[in-house]
């Protein structure tokens, strides 16, 4: 994905750079449970603790609670917005009209996902240039926070698995996060808080739930260490915990 097309094979190559550590005691390794803005089930913040506790053990360097001085609300605000304004162009041009005229009234102090995605999909250029700016200027901490830590430990999503919901709209359809309704659409934060800066991340087992629910650990790793969220995720998988099919998996 992140490779030259056609045209610009002629000219240049990318070399993703390898990853030279053998055992997971070399890495450096933040971890984030939850955050205010997508708060995270009791029972997948469990399990990324007990990761967590594991690589301490294996004289792993932990830091709890840590990651990069970007406030996660904002981090949610920018990847709505330009997310929903790079798939605004399967709208109809009626469509277009009428969320462009529905994204006029919305008060400035919505800060609903409905309300994020009127003004995503009806984005002008300019203000899609703003939200860039905001983008990269995110990137640059980030790649000032892996200059300390090799990887950050963080959840996949807020929740294990859910029934399926297809009522209403995404961001009526809620999930129960520690006894509590949430919009689906709040789990979002979880893939863009790194997607959105263009990082690469991987999710290996972390364990079951009490339910026998499966939870994944996502690990996030700097712009182009691709292999090194891969090499974090073998080495994770070959001693602290393999995929275990639940009941009924097919």
């Amino acid at each position: 994905m992140a490779g030259p097309d056609e045209i610009e094979t002629s000219g240049w190559r990318l070399t993703l750079p390898a990853c030279g550590k053998k055992s997971l005691r070399e890495f450096k390794i933040a971890v984030m449970l939850s955050a205010d803005t997508a708060e995270v089930d009791r029972s997948v913040q469990d399990r990324i603790q007990a990761v967590a506790e594991y690589l301490s053990k294996q004289k792993a360097k932990v830091i709890d609670q840590a990651h990069p001085d970007i406030e996660p609300a904002e981090a949610h605000r920018v990847f709505i917005h330009l997310l929903r304004a790079a798939t605004s162009r399967g709208q109809s041009d009626e469509a277009f009209a009428r969320n462009f005229e529905a994204a006029g009234k919305v008060d400035p102090k919505d800060t609903s996902y409905q309300a994020w995605m009127l003004k995503g999909n009806t984005l002008s250029h300019r203000d899609w240039l703003n939200w860039n700016e905001a983008r990269h200027r995110m990137r640059l901490e980030w790649a000032r926070f892996f200059q300390e830590y090799d990887v950050l430990l963080c959840p996949a999503g807020a929740t294990p698995a859910f029934p399926h919901n297809q009522k209403g709209e995404r961001w009526e359809r809620m999930v129960t996060v520690n006894g509590k309704p949430q919009p689906s659409t709040t789990q979002m934060f979880w893939a863009g808080f790194s997607g959105m800066a263009y990082l690469p991340s991987t999710v290996a087992p972390a364990g079951l739930t009490a339910e026998g629910l499966p939870v994944g650990v996502q690990i996030v790793g700097p712009q182009y260490g691709d292999f090194t969220c891969i090499r974090f995720a073998q080495l994770l998988e070959r001693e602290f915990q393999g995929f275990v099919a639940p009941p009924g998996y097919q």
